[in-house]
């Protein structure tokens, strides 16, 4: 794509932040990998891209074309993403670099989650899609499995791995019959046996732990202090495993309330164990700031599945029906301790929000195949990474002030978007032409003339009156 003169676009001369977190991209690629560089071209279309997705709200080559003011075609754009050659597997982790660097980051809580992305039933192109739990429905639909992972630290929280996950369609397909037999009646013995995992569709906890070693390989520097995750991740397995990738590090997840633990010879669920403990009411600083009032059973009790001890906990906010358990790896860390960093956890969601709504990622996001839905999906995270190093943002968190949210970020972008477009417009050599310019090619390309269905104009009107030949029907 060729970059032509700075003088006729909306966002052809990018934000000074932008442009500055580019050029910290190209110097930290040049330095981990001697003679790989990004080009003039390379550097401004990434810029533009990260400022398109913040203005759109979508990695739509159509809209970033229309905020161009015509001036870069879709298919420009398109080709960029498809076929320059942009180091793109070690962008997000030179960015990670830089995060580190400005904000003298060394060590945080890794927090894990999955989300899913909903796509249209009948696409065939996408990398991924396949049938998901549709929580606002209780149905399913189809779409793509994501697995993050989120570190967060004294100063900020940021995404530092991310995958997508596809079930092993063998697994599903025998799940999906397993279940008709089983309420058939069908005994265990008799039904078809569980097939092995093919290694090309791991599950989801052992995505986790892939991207988990490959941020230790990459950044040693940073000290793990923790990893927190939901259920889906409190199995022996993982729990060891990832402590282990971490330097030994503590790893929290939940139990579920039937899991069995074992008390010398006594075998019994954590349910029934810790029904006959009193508990202890202690006042929490939930993520280090709001105080709640708890009620807390703990123990260092035998986990049979796990087939070792673990720092069980059961908590209850007050005012909830039921405990919950929390089960830590390292015996030797305190119950308050362990109960302030799960609640750390929640974070991870919100950034999956914040990732989905302001960040590209919940509307037209439709690449198809591999390379299109990791290099979107990268796009989107490196924007992430972009606001953090926005001015108002290093300036709040120096100043140890509230750091700015994302939502707030992106609108300051946005109205100095619209003050650079104007100061290009007053200092062009023509202001009043390019601008009777610019305002054709907008209400041209922004303002859609629909047809109305309300309105009755070019429609046939009725006759809506008394029928003269029907007068006698007044007195029937």
């Amino acid at each position: 794509m060729k970059i032509r003169n700075e003088a006729d676009v909306l966002i052809n001369k990018l934000l000074p932040f932008v442009e500055k977190y580019t050029d910290s991209l190209n110097t930290e690629l040049t330095q981990s990998s001697p003679g790989m560089t990004l080009s003039k071209s390379q550097k401004f279309w990434l810029g533009f891209c990260i400022t398109g997705i913040i203005l759109t709200s979508s990695i739509n080559w159509a809209a970033f074309s229309r905020i161009s003011v015509g001036l870069y075609k879709t298919t420009a754009l398109s080709w960029m993403f498809r076929h320059s050659k942009i180091a793109w597997e070690h962008l997000f982790h030179l960015s990670l670099k830089i995060i580190f660097k400005v904000y003298c980051i060394t060590k945080g809580v890794i927090s894990i989650d999955d989300s899913d992305k909903k796509r249209s039933k009948c696409t065939t192109t996408i990398f991924g899609v396949h049938k998901i739990k549709d929580k606002s429905t209780g149905g399913f639909c189809m779409g793509q499995g994501l697995v993050f992972l989120v570190l967060i630290t004294p100063k900020l929280s940021f995404p530092i791995g991310y995958a997508f996950h596809i079930p092993d369609p063998k697994i599903s397909e025998w799940t999906k019959e397993d279940k008709k037999l089983k309420k058939a009646g069908v005994p265990k013995s008799e039904r078809p046996k569980k097939p092995v995992r093919s290694e090309e569709y791991p599950t989801i906890p052992m995505i986790a732990k892939a991207l988990l070693k490959i941020f230790v390989e990459k950044h040693p520097e940073i000290k793990i202090e923790a990893i927190v995750a939901d259920a889906l991740y409190g199995n022996a397995e993982f729990m060891d495993e990832a402590s282990k990738i971490a330097g030994n590090a503590q790893v929290i997840s939940q139990i579920r309330y039937n899991q069995n633990i074992l008390l010398k010879s006594d075998k019994k669920s954590v349910e029934t164990y810790f029904k006959n403990i009193q508990p202890i009411q202690k006042t929490i600083h939930v993520r280090g700031g709001k105080e709640v009032v708890v009620l807390i059973k703990s123990a260092r009790i035998h986990v049979c599945a796990h087939k070792k001890k673990r720092f069980v906990i059961a908590i209850k906010y007050i005012g909830e029906k039921d405990y919950r358990y929390l089960a830590a790896s390292d015996l030797t860390w305190r119950y308050p301790d362990i109960i302030d960093a799960f609640t750390l956890r929640w974070l991870v969601e919100v950034f999956i929000q914040d990732h989905k709504t302001n960040e590209g990622w919940g509307n037209l996001t439709k690449q198809p195949d591999e390379d299109g839905s990791y290099r979107s999906l990268t796009l989107s995270l490196l924007v992430d990474h972009c606001l953090l190093l926005h001015p108002d943002q290093v300036a709040s968190i120096n100043n140890k002030l509230h750091a700015r949210t994302v939502g707030s970020l992106c609108d300051t972008v946005k109205v100095d978007c619209i003050l650079s477009f104007v100061e290009q417009i007053i200092h062009s050599d023509d202001p009043e032409s390019h601008f009777k310019q610019i305002s054709v090619f907008l209400k041209e390309h922004f303002v859609k003339a629909n047809d109305s269905q309300k309105h009755m104009n070019l429609n046939s009107w009725g006759n809506y009156q008394s029928a003269p030949s029907l007068k006698y029907k007044a007195f029937c």
